[in-house]
Parts: C-alpha cells; structure tokens; sequence
C-alpha cells in the first residue's frame, strides 16, 4: 500500500453546515505525535456553537430497525426526514485523476472504509444550497457511478474529484469533495443504489426536520413510540455533536485513522468477526509495554503516554484500588464480534477494558466515579455513558486536559 503523508491539521476555526444546521467547529490541537499516513496524523476534535436550525439527529445502536424511514415520517410534526445506510466497504484499489495507482494493498488484503449511502434526492434538503446539486449527481444512470469524498477522507487518500475507488469490480469515481460535516463525516458517500451493490445494507441513522420547535426530550418520546419496546434511543439537537452520524459519541473511523494510522485487513475466514491485519500495519504501531497497575498492555504506542498519565495521576490521588482487573486493549475484531457492525476500535489498538466482570456490556455500569473523572481528564471517554452502556470501556477521544 502506497503511504502518502496525511498533511497536518491546521488549528483553527472551520465553518460548516451540519445538515443545514450551521455550525462552527473549533479545530483542537492533537497530543499524539504526527506521523505520515499510515502512522497517522494530527486530527483535531471539533467541538461546536450552534446556530439557528430544525435538523435533529435520530439513531439506534446496531442500525434502526426496518420500516423506521415511512413510520418515523409518519409521525405528527415531522415535516421531513432521510434515513443514512453505512457499512464498511472494502476497498482494493485506487486512482488519483491521473489514473495514477494510489493505494494498492498488499496482495489478498484490502483497505476498510465508512461509506454511507443516500437516497440523493431526500437527502440534498439538508443540505446548503451551494452543495445540493453534487448529491443529486449521485443518482446518474449513465457513465461510472459516482461518489463524494469527505474533506478528512480526501486528505488521508490525497484524492479529489476525477479519482477512482475500486471496490472489487465495482469503480466509484469522485464526483466531489464536502466537509465532514455534510457526509456525517463518512469517508465516502453514494447513492442507495450503488450502496447495494457494494454491499451497503444497514440504516444507521435518521436525519429529521420537525415543524414547529420541539426539544430534544419532546422529539425523543414521539421517535420512541414507534421503536420496539427497549430499543436504546439517542436524539441529538442542533450543536448537540460534531457530527449528525451514528455513534456521534466517539471519534469516526477517518479521524481515528489520521490520528493512529490506516491499515489494510480482511475477514478472518476462520473466526467469524474478527479480522487479519497486515503485519507491517501492526509492527509499526502496536506494542506491549508494562503499566503500573495494568501490567502488560498491548495498544496503539501513539497511546501509551495517555494510559501511563492516566494511571500514574490514579496511583499518586489514592485511586490505584479503583483498578480490580484489566483485560486488554489491542483486539483484531469488529464491534461486539458482529460482522454487520463497524470495525471496533480495539482495532487499531486505541481502547482500554477495565474491570470487565463488574461492568458487562449492556449493564448498568459501576466504576468509581473518581477514576471516571480522571481518565476523562486525560482525553478518555468513558463506555459507561453510551447509549448502550459498556461500563468498563475506555477509549481515546480527545488529547488530556493538561495537554
């Protein structure tokens, strides 16, 4: 695979439209160190103001269930709504505009993407008017199917428009490039069509316009009403996230992998969800170094002066009693072991399991708080406060506090 640096984030302000909410992000400085594209890249972490808007976002953990779009539409108020297919898509090959080969992985492996897939007309009203007929493209019969790179995932290839994207023999080409901000901060976005054949098939999550000015909580309660019973909900208002996407909470894959490098992977045909990483991907970035408290730990090494920062401030505030068991971070899988949902970040070896029989998945979590606050402080966010509760899982978000 070819490794082209990944130039750095400028910091800064950067203005964009968040499915036509407006919303301006404030570009953070990185405390991981700035690698080339495959060892990543300083990648800030917006953070938001809001401004006037009527677009919430709606999503379920594990995709929303099948028939959420017509009843969600159906629901009193709801002016106007698009449902967002995303999967990961396996790229094998791509081309800048020169028909230059760009990434080229190595032989029998292929490079994991976050591609969404749109309706092209039901998703350009939440869109500016400046960027509407670039979407609509999307759904042209004729010549090679088109796609739009997100602005971090055009940086990470080194692509703009004329590029091709491979995936087996299907050849997307790159009709435009947006900000993250208006493809969910996906690497790549399609039509529903071409989704299909790439092999696009879970809804993942709703952008609604209401009329009127409903709240949060009240836009939640009519939303829920249509889900089955128990079926974990998160809503989110104008400047309430980053990025209107599915699990908004932690870092999308593209800016994980300009922080912490991009590899190439495929399938385990022999485990069901888990993968095979290219050696040379995991000889470069991951390690086992010993951790007070933790012992061996096997991770990204572009994370370890955050791990021992967060321990070493446990251990000097009374806190090391806090820490009953660890259970590793560096795993080669997709999220909970299911193929059909996105790669974990254990993946690239970013994501810490602290005290696992206390604290499993889907449970009310129970950590103490004070080492919750201090892993936070430095750059952590904590599973507890998921949408589906992962109480022992610590995973990189943001560079510490003090930083």
């Amino acid at each position: 695979m070819r490794l082209g640096g990944v130039p750095r984030v400028a910091a800064g302000a950067v203005a964009g439209f968040v499915a036509g909410a407006v919303l301006t992000l404030s570009v953070q400085g990185s405390g991981v160190p700035d690698r080339g594209r495959d060892g990543g890249a300083r990648a800030p972490v917006p953070t938001t103001k809001p401004e006037a808007s009527e677009t919430f976002l709606a999503w379920t953990p594990g995709g929303l269930p099948p028939g959420f779009r017509q009843r969600v539409e159906s629901l009193p108020g709801i002016e106007r709504a698009v449902v967002v297919a995303s999967d990961t898509v396996w790229m094998t090959r791509s081309y800048s505009a020169q028909s230059e080969v760009v990434d080229d992985p190595p032989e029998g492996l292929r490079i994991p993407l976050e591609v969404a897939a749109v309706n092209p007309r039901d998703y350009t009203p939440f869109l500016p008017p400046a960027d509407r007929t670039v979407v609509i493209a999307l759904g042209q019969q004729e010549g090679t199917p088109q796609g739009i790179l997100g602005a971090s995932s055009a940086r990470l290839r080194g692509l703009g428009p004329g590029a091709v994207l491979r995936f087996g023999g299907v050849r997307v080409q790159v009709a435009a490039v947006l900000p993250d901000e208006l493809v969910g901060a996906h690497e790549l976005m399609v039509s529903r069509k071409l989704g299909r054949e790439i092999g696009i098939t879970h809804d993942r999550y709703a952008l609604l316009q209401p009329s009127g000015h409903p709240t949060d909580r009240q836009l939640t309660k009519g939303v829920r009403s249509i889900l089955p019973p128990g079926l974990p909900l998160r809503v989110r208002a104008p400047g309430d996230t980053p990025y209107f996407r599915q699990g908004d909470a932690v870092l999308p894959p593209v800016q994980i992998k300009m922080l912490f490098g991009e590899f190439a992977a495929k399938p385990d045909p022999g485990r069901p969800g888990y993968l095979l990483i290219d050696p040379a991907w995991e000889r470069a970035h991951i390690a086992t170094q010993r951790v007070p408290l933790l012992g061996p730990v096997t991770c990204n090494v572009a994370l370890f002066p955050q791990i021992r920062g967060a321990i070493e401030q446990l251990i000097a505030d009374g806190l090391a009693g806090a820490v009953h068991s660890y259970s590793g971070c560096f795993a080669r899988r997709y999220a909970n072991r299911d193929p059909s949902q996105a790669i974990s970040h254990h993946t690239w070896g970013i994501a810490l399991d602290i005290n696992v029989l206390e604290n499993p998945y889907g449970a009310l979590p129970d950590q103490d708080p004070l080492m919750v606050a201090v892993f936070e402080e430095w750059g952590f966010i904590w599973g507890g406060t998921f949408v589906r509760p992962d109480g022992m899982h610590f995973e990189y978000r943001r560079p510490p506090a003090q930083g």
